[in-house]
């Protein structure tokens, strides 16, 4: 089983869209003013829509550390400081969001399959709900979504360092399926992606 760190910046609510299953199990951890987390135990680290980023520059070099020992990292959030190695998210509202349409790129590890592109690109009929701005993506890198404008959207990186990196342009990602509904489309992209780690070799904790 999977250990995450779900970063949390005491959002009410946040723990009932990443619940523990057979893949993963979730330990939370607050920002506080001496926010400093021991990241090695665990073997993803998630940082959700509604983050702290401020905080989270202040762990960088942590965090890089954490994937040069091969380990995974989520963010589904703006990050709009220099934490994430090698990529960067850049706020855009130069275009209106009703034009936006999201178009799938190279997915090597199938992190797409069952994976509905309407349900991103529309909700309740209007369009550009979803994301906002767009990643800067490092070179190398697969861009799996990209919008109207080739401006990448949904990126998995796995050049920049030893580990895993998948970014989304402050689109939020789940992981629960509510009783008697299909999973989401943010539920099928995340969870594709804990499928994907759970059958690779995780390094051992140190």
């Amino acid at each position: 089983m999977l250990q995450a760190l779900l970063i949390s910046n005491g959002l009410v609510g946040l723990d009932n869209y990443y619940v523990s299953n057979e893949l993963v199990h979730y330990t939370t951890c607050l920002i506080t003013k001496d926010f400093n987390p021991d990241l090695m135990p665990y073997d993803l680290l998630v940082v959700p829509n509604g983050s702290d980023h401020v905080a989270m520059l202040k762990i960088k070099d942590k965090v890089r550390a954490f994937l040069g020992a091969g380990r995974a990292l989520v963010c589904c959030d703006g990050w709009f400081t220099a934490w994430v190695p090698g990529n960067q998210w850049v706020m855009d509202n130069a275009h209106r969001t009703q034009a936006v349409r999201y178009f799938p790129g190279p997915d090597r590890h199938g992190l797409l399959q069952g994976f509905d592109l309407e349900d991103l690109i529309f909700s309740h009929g209007m369009s550009g709900w979803w994301a906002c701005g767009y990643i800067r993506a490092a070179p190398g890198a697969e861009v799996l979504l990209a919008d109207t404008w080739q401006r990448p959207i949904v990126v998995l990186d796995e050049t920049t360092t030893a580990g895993r990196v998948l970014l989304t342009a402050s689109g939020p990602l789940a992981d629960v399926t509510y009783a008697g509904q299909s999973d989401s489309a943010l539920v099928t992209l995340y969870r594709n992606f804990i499928r994907v780690l759970s059958t690779s070799k995780i390094p051992a904790h140190v």
